[in-house]
């Protein structure tokens, strides 16, 4: 064997063994697959979207959102930038999140009333009510299941069902063809166990005690969540706290990140394009409204 040809095998060899260790540096320490101090894009939204509360993927240049106050479903444009058309559906309501399955949009009121809008790129679409009833209450958080068929549903306030629990948090299924809700659980969330994630990781949480004694206090109010359709994990954000989790389908932890609140002063609503990116967007509160891009790394 030449000099030159043992070089090589050489350095290819230790090449090989380099990247394999950052790969399992990268999955123990569970970084974040987005840079969430870093938007690729930042979009002001109009004012008439000051309290957007939900947004859901209608195509790879287009979201759907509401807001809380109107009964009506706004198409907005990522490329242009713009809201293209407006969809009235009902009357004025506390309009939480959306979420859109096939050819079929959804849209939940804080009292678990959902909406079914079907044919919704139709003038002539047609719309019917379900009461999803779910324990809890303050009903915020609703996306699709593509795997099962069905919506998922998360309630902002633990339930009195569960008052011995309170560290749990739970998701319920809406079945899509039979219009009926789970009455179990079908995901569960460990709150103590995200706490010890965070302790274990270094990541900065709220915290509550006295000094050397301090302890995570993540009380989850969920405002949104989704399901990033390439790595198949749950997104779920808890606007109060600025926080974000992402889970695995069964609800087991995989990394939580606190959010800038400059960049994130209301986050309220989560969808993900068919190539991994992430759009979150935000109240106005006394500023602008925004929808923020980041790119799946």
């Amino acid at each position: 064997m030449t000099t030159q040809l043992y070089l090589l095998l050489s350095l290819l060899f230790l090449w090989g063994i380099n990247d394999q260790t950052c790969q399992r540096g990268r999955e123990s320490k569970g970084e974040s697959d987005y840079d969430l101090s870093a938007p690729d894009r930042i979009y002001t939204l109009p004012p008439v979207l000051q309290e957007v509360s939900g947004l859901t993927t209608i195509d790879a240049s287009t979201v759907a959102c509401v807001q809380d106050e109107y009964g009506i479903v706004f198409f907005y444009d990522l490329n242009e930038a713009e809201v293209k058309r407006t969809l009235v559906f009902g009357t004025g309501g506390d309009y939480e999140d959306i979420a859109r399955a096939g050819g079929t949009i959804y849209v939940m009121r804080s009292d678990e009333l959902l909406v079914e809008i079907r044919n919704y790129v139709s003038e002539n679409f047609e719309t019917a009510s379900h009461m999803a009833k779910m324990p809890g209450s303050n009903a915020e958080s609703l996306c699709y299941d593509t795997n099962k068929d069905r919506l998922l549903m998360m309630p902002r306030e633990v339930s009195d069902n569960h008052k011995n629990s309170n560290n749990i948090r739970y998701i319920y299924a809406f079945d899509i063809k039979t219009k009926e809700m789970s009455e179990d659980p079908v995901i569960s969330i460990d709150i103590k166990k995200i706490g010890k994630f965070a302790m274990d990781h270094d990541i900065n949480v709220p915290m509550k005690g006295k000094k050397g004694d301090r302890k995570p206090d993540i009380r989850m109010k969920t405002s949104a969540m989704a399901i990033n359709p390439v790595n198949n994990r749950l997104y779920v954000l808890s606007g109060p706290e600025r926080l974000l989790f992402v889970f695995d389908r069964d609800g087991k932890i995989i990394w939580l990140e606190r959010l800038d609140k400059d960049l994130f002063p209301q986050p309220e609503g989560i969808t993900f394009l068919v190539n991994g990116n992430m759009l979150i967007s935000n109240e106005g509160r006394n500023k602008v409204p925004t929808l923020l891009l980041f790119s799946y790394n």
